[in-house]
């Protein structure tokens, strides 16, 4: 008789580990910094690629990721491997610009959207399951920058957030094929400049932001893409920071400015329940992006 065994379950269904990298505290850079099973951040890891910063990140392949776009505005990417190992630039495809976000989809594919490309742009680039870049598809729903994403539902995405003339606080689903849906009206502060990550399997989170000031506020996006009222914040207040899954079923926020450009981290329980402030490691810098691997 074979022995039954059960399927993986959501809350362990993600990656163990995770990866900052880049950003800016007046310089750029291209240093990373790997995030453990348990969420302890590591010393900087010198930098492979060109130093930038206002880019975006996202997991591909099911335990790689992806960095790319940045300011300039550019276009490259760098691979990340199950290792955490990142690649020498790849020639960027696709119109290059700034600020745009990334998230995963369709349980191994990922997909780059938004930005600022000398003007608000909703472009979309899909990224193949060999982290290939695909060419620009037009883009749907507002055109903005300095928003945030997310996957949820094992399989879907979520772009939120962001400013054009003013913040904003709409979101756009991504649906398991990788098709932007229009927009849907906002919940909680309108902010931009904030960061977001899966966490608990089957959720996200929307943290931190700027909008007339700092902002510590999450709003918890559920396994159908329902984005909830803002949940009071806990930790520094702060913005241009990053966040990325680690241990299966967890996240953390981390880096980011207050006035002043910080290293600290916030965990993110399986619940969705934030901590306070961690000591931060490595160096001090915002603007930076982050995504998960292994």
């Amino acid at each position: 008789m074979f022995p039954i065994i059960p399927a993986a379950s959501a809350a362990d269904s993600g990656n163990q580990e995770g990866i900052f990298g880049f950003g800016t505290d007046g310089s750029k850079y291209a240093a990373t910094n790997l995030v453990s099973n348990t969420g302890v951040v590591s010393t900087d890891v010198a930098g492979v690629g060109t130093a930038r910063y206002a880019l975006a990140a996202c997991e591909y392949g099911g335990d790689k990721g992806i960095f790319g776009f940045g300011d300039g505005p550019k276009s490259m990417t760098n691979l990340v491997s199950n290792a955490g190992v990142v690649s020498t630039d790849v020639a960027g495809v696709g119109t290059a610009r700034s600020d745009p976000r990334a998230c995963s989809y369709g349980e191994d594919k990922g997909i780059f959207g938004y930005g600022h490309d000398g003007g608000w742009a909703s472009t979309t680039n899909l990224v193949s399951n060999a982290g290939v870049v695909a060419t620009d598809v037009t883009g749907v729903g507002t055109a903005r920058e300095k928003l945030a994403a997310c996957e949820y539902d094992g399989d879907k995405g979520i772009f939120g957030f962001g400013i054009t003339a003013s913040v904003l606080s709409m979101t756009n689903l991504v649906s398991n094929a990788g098709v932007v849906a229009t927009d849907t009206t906002g919940v909680g502060t309108a902010r931009a400049s904030l960061a977001a990550c899966s966490y608990g399997g089957d959720k996200g989170i929307f943290g931190y932001g700027y909008a007339s000031g700092f902002w510590a506020v999450t709003n918890l996006v559920s396994n159908a893409g329902v984005v909830s009222t803002d949940v009071t914040g806990v930790g520094t207040a702060k913005y241009y920071l990053a966040a990325t899954q680690y241990g299966g079923d967890k996240g953390i926020f981390g880096f980011g400015s207050d006035g002043n450009y910080a290293s600290t981290t916030n965990l993110v329980s399986n619940a969705g329940v934030v901590s306070t402030d961690v000591t931060g490691v490595g160096t001090a810098r915002g603007r930076l992006e982050a995504c998960s691997f292994n």
